[in-house]
């Protein structure tokens, strides 16, 4: 088959690799019917997760068919179509038997794309298959499905419930790429007063007034400090939620939080950011941080397929998978090809 392989820091290739095949009981084989890049990936080809070696298969994301089973697997069979799901849970340990998957340490966790080979194939290996993978709602095209692999869990979950938006809050979005995007259609479940969205591409911050945004600013051109200052009499953001992942934007997130306010860090960070403990604790503000744990994946499923969300609005580009270097090309360029998310297919 073939696969799109990470080959060290700035250099992939789509090339043919071994199938797959059953290793534990509990493993199914999909057939990847449609798959997309993530900014994570973005990361890991700029060298940020060193745990990536030479010669993984990259993605964590995808929809298909269910292949072949381990003996151990009892809720899916070969035929069914159902959503892998970004992160893998044992269903045992400690923590899965919280609902905190993405820290799991009985072998899941984020591990596909990550620690062992990912989705961006032609077919994939998904251990925990009972509890990693999720069948598909009628009546909902797959591939809008595939956006719940991961960004409507993470921006959801990490940004919206960790920063704890309530009814009238203001809620500052630092980064409107998708993850930034999914915070804010998350956020307005639960009535925001204002939703602010902040980045330095205005076709992003378009993007952003059709997801939900009531205000952008765009800080190439005007100080994001001031423009929500104005906005809430000076007190600043009830929650202010990161969703880029670089140093600027971590301090820009806890410089617009009011007192007692709640910043929500969702970005996948490759170097160290300046918190300034000796301004900050005085003002109370709550800082949150963690890897998405798909608890709420069941959830947004209901949502979308009740016409709640509409989680089609984030594909931007399709492509087949032979194209997959300019799939990453386009994705990679957003600030000019307004690439939200791409779609690869058979």
């Amino acid at each position: 088959m073939r696969a799109l392989v990470y080959h060290g820091p700035g250099n992939k290739a789509w090339e043919e690799v071994p199938k797959p095949r059953i290793v534990e009981d509990g493993d199914a084989i999909v057939r990847v019917d449609a798959v997309t890049i993530c900014g994570t990936d973005l990361h890991i080809l700029k060298g940020d997760v060193p745990a990536v070696t030479d010669g993984r298969i990259l993605g964590h994301e995808a929809v298909g068919t269910v292949e072949a089973v381990g003996a151990g697997v009892r809720t899916v069979k070969p035929g069914d179509q159902v959503l892998v799901s970004c992160i893998t849970a044992c269903g045992t340990c400690r923590f899965c038997r919280e609902g905190r998957y993405g820290l799991c340490v009985g072998g899941g966790g984020w591990i596909l794309g990550h620690k062992i080979d990912g989705t961006q194939a032609e077919y994939v290996r998904v251990p925990f298959a009972d509890t990693s993978v999720h069948p598909l709602p009628g009546g909902v095209p797959a591939q809008d499905v595939l956006m719940l692999a991961d960004i409507l869990p993470t921006g959801y979950e990490v940004g919206v419930l960790n920063g704890a938006v309530r009814p009238g809050d203001v809620v500052a979005v630092v980064g409107a790429g998708p993850i930034g995007l999914s915070a804010i259609m998350g956020a307005r479940l639960f009535s925001p007063s204002r939703v602010i969205a902040i980045d330095l591409a205005d076709s992003r911050l378009e993007a952003a007034k059709r997801f939900g945004a009531d205000v952008t600013v765009n800080n190439s051109r005007q100080d994001p400090l001031a423009a929500v200052g104005e906005l809430t009499g000076g007190l600043g953001a009830d929650v202010a939620i990161e969703a880029v992942g670089v140093p600027a934007t971590f301090e820009a997130a806890v410089a617009l939080a009011r007192p007692g306010g709640r910043i929500a860090n969702i970005g996948v960070h490759g170097g160290p950011a300046t918190l300034h403990l000796e301004e900050q604790w005085i003002r109370g503000i709550t800082i949150t941080t963690g890897l998405v744990d798909t608890y709420s994946t069941p959830t947004l499923l209901r949502l979308v397929a009740g016409g709640q969300l509409d989680a089609g609005r984030f594909i931007t580009h399709h492509f087949p998978m032979e194209e997959f270097i300019k799939a990453y090309d386009v994705f990679g360029d957003a600030a000019d090809t307004g690439a939200l998310k791409v779609v690869l297919t058979r």
